[in-house]
């Protein structure tokens, strides 16, 4: 395992260490004090750990109070371009599982997994076909609920196996899905759910010109952290 401390540029009283190992790959920030809880964060399909609103939801989190891994899903791994296939996916999310426990012990509090877009589709489908066994709670941000222009083809099958409280972060106009689809499609997870909606913002989400990381922060505050008995 290779293991570097660096302070986080946004926030210096978070330090930042990089983890290595055959199964995992991430940089995790540490928070100042006893941390609340952990979060495992997977990146979407075109970017990787280090895309702007995988860090700016770290940094956000952090200075809250919990420790953020932002990792490597196992396909980005094996080459630094290029979108995911759809035959690898079991990979993927065979990485997200080594992660959580990897990573389950960085907090004696709850442990919440997900990540933005293909990340979170990954981390939910996961959640999906493990339960509770893999994470107390889902966090995902611009969740993709279709190809763009193509409602018919949802992705929404695994959604009513999900038993973990599920937060969704969603921009008002993301082409994966309107609101009102959205909220149509996490009706159909059983266990509570809170939708926190970003308006006139995209699928990035824009977190250099929105609140997105502090909603973000302030929804896990709330709602995650209440419904996993934190």
């Amino acid at each position: 395992m290779t293991a570097v401390s660096a302070d986080s540029p946004n926030s210096p009283e978070v330090a930042v260490s990089i983890v290595e190992t055959d199964d995992v790959a991430a940089a995790v920030h540490h928070p100042a004090g006893t941390p609340r809880a952990t979060i495992v964060l997977a990146h979407g399909a075109g970017g990787n750990r280090d895309t702007v609103i995988m860090r700016a939801l770290a940094d956000e989190l952090s200075a809250r109070g919990y420790v953020v891994a932002r990792i490597d899903l196992p396909y980005r791994r094996r080459r630094p371009k290029g979108p995911p296939s759809p035959s690898t996916s079991p990979a993927d999310r065979d990485g997200i599982r080594a992660a959580c426990a990897f990573f389950r012990v960085e907090s004696d509090g709850p442990l919440f997994v997900g990540g933005h877009s293909y990340g979170g589709r990954q981390a939910s489908t996961a959640v999906a076909e493990d339960g509770s066994a893999l994470a107390d709670g889902l966090l995902l941000t611009s969740y993709p609920l279709h190809p763009p222009g193509k409602p018919d083809r949802l992705r929404t099958e695994h959604l009513p196996s999900i038993t973990v409280p599920t937060l969704v972060v969603h921009g008002s106009t993301d082409p994966f899905g309107t609101s009102a689809e959205m909220a149509e499609a996490i009706a159909l997870i059983p266990a509570p759910t809170r939708i926190v909606e970003v308006e006139k913002v995209g699928h990035d989400l824009n977190p250099k010109r929105k609140p997105t990381p502090a909603l973000t922060a302030d929804a896990v505050d709330e709602f995650l952290m209440r419904e996993s008995g934190a």
